[in-house]
């Protein structure tokens, strides 16, 4: 991951709006309809020739596929692993339960949506492993080409790949005899992503958001040292998958569930902090624009990062249609600054991805763009500041 030494470098968290055309084809597939598979392909390479240089445009440095070619950031492991199938059912969030009115709001704004539902996974019925490495290979060597043939420009880019402790949380398990055994064999398949998303030369973000989502979702009715405990079980369960990965070319994005709804039930970032800490990897992207979490930038001035890590400091909100003014992303990234204690190891980026689930999307795609574009000229701003450069 490179440093901000000459400019704040600019990121986002993996997601990006997805064509109508292609949403419906993941949406049939997943709802068990036959689809003109040929056909998805053809659709997958467009719309991911067509974002990358978008980014690009908008300013954006370290870019990504926009998870293109995935109708879930997560679901598409049972497309890609052994052990999968049936219908299962995720657990409501505790602030759904507490707010039945916010869940009927949401409801109707979804009816009538193509969208790929994340509360209906498959479950895990048989061992798992990954089936085919030639997936994860072909969807790095595709971007990769997709980054020669539109030239379009940018200091890194990267792909994302769920942690163990998501599918494992999201996924019910009707197989292994245990949660370490079934985190483990998902650590072990996930490896193989991993390692391929490294050695294609990229950077490998984990998609963590288990680590702190899941308080308010498997762990809503236990103490919070039980969660704590979870969290660090997932994270000595990753460093088991990335042992032997540079860590530099390795960043862990946490978030609270990518929802505009209440939050009042997520866990504090102090609560958390330490053992995610431990996470063997180059550096972190959380968010800190979304009104519940805006002032834990902060918890980094106690919390230290380690001297090699950087801060990829979520300063536009993926929930809502407002456009975050540049200087408001300038406040937030001096305020993350300041904690961290040195303006060249932090980043720009969003809060999470802004598709995180086909269709589930509630930012209009040309308002996605204008928000990247706010994001980079706050960037530019805060370089200037903190920096002296723009």
């Amino acid at each position: 991951m490179q440093w901000s030494t000459e400019r704040i470098l600019t990121t986002h968290a993996g997601s990006l709006p997805r064509p109508e055309s292609l949403t419906r084809l993941f949406a049939e597939r997943v709802a068990g309809r036959p689809i003109d598979e040929a056909a998805l392909e053809r659709e997958i390479e467009a719309a991911t020739l067509a974002v990358v240089p978008r980014q690009a445009a908008a300013g954006i440095d370290v870019v990504g596929n926009g998870e293109q070619g995935r109708e879930s950031f997560f679901l598409y492991v049972q497309r890609r692993m052994t052990g999968f199938g049936g219908r299962g059912r995720r657990r409501l969030w505790q602030d759904g339960v507490r707010y039945p009115g916010f869940v009927a709001m949401r409801n109707q704004a979804m009816a009538g949506r193509a969208w790929v539902s994340q509360l209906e996974p498959p479950k895990v019925i048989g061992p798992v492993a990954y089936a085919d490495p030639e997936t994860i290979h072909a969807e790095c060597r595709q971007f990769r080409r997709v980054l020669e043939q539109t030239a379009a420009p940018h200091v890194e880019a990267f792909i994302c790949a769920p942690s163990p402790g998501m599918v494992a949380s999201a996924i019910p398990n009707e197989h292994y005899d245990s949660e370490e055994a079934y985190v483990n064999a998902l650590a072990d398949a996930l490896r193989v992503e991993y390692q391929a998303v490294v050695g294609h030369g990229f950077v490998l973000q984990l998609d963590c958001p288990d680590l702190a989502m899941e308080r308010h979702i498997t762990y809503q009715d236990r103490p919070v040292g039980d969660f704590v405990a979870f969290v660090e079980r997932i994270v000595a369960a990753i460093n088991r998958a990335i042992a032997g990965l540079p860590p530099e070319r390795v960043r862990l994005h946490v978030c609270w569930g990518n929802y505009e709804g209440p939050h009042d039930c997520d866990v504090p970032l102090a609560d958390i902090v330490g053992p995610i800490l431990e996470a063997r990897v180059g550096g972190f992207l959380m968010p800190f624009a979304n009104p519940r979490h805006a002032h834990e930038s902060r918890v980094f001035a106690t919390s230290r990062l380690r001297d090699d890590q950087v801060l990829a400091v979520g300063c536009i909100d993926t929930t809502t249609n407002y456009i975050e003014h540049p200087e408001v992303v300038a406040e937030r990234l001096e305020k993350a600054a300041r904690a961290v204690g040195d303006p060249r190891r932090i980043l720009a980026a969003t809060d999470c991805g802004f598709d995180t689930s086909a269709g589930m999307g509630r930012v209009a795609e040309d308002v996605v763009w204008a928000k990247l574009r706010a994001l980079s000229d706050g960037a530019r701003l805060a370089s200037e500041r903190l920096l002296g450069r723009g």
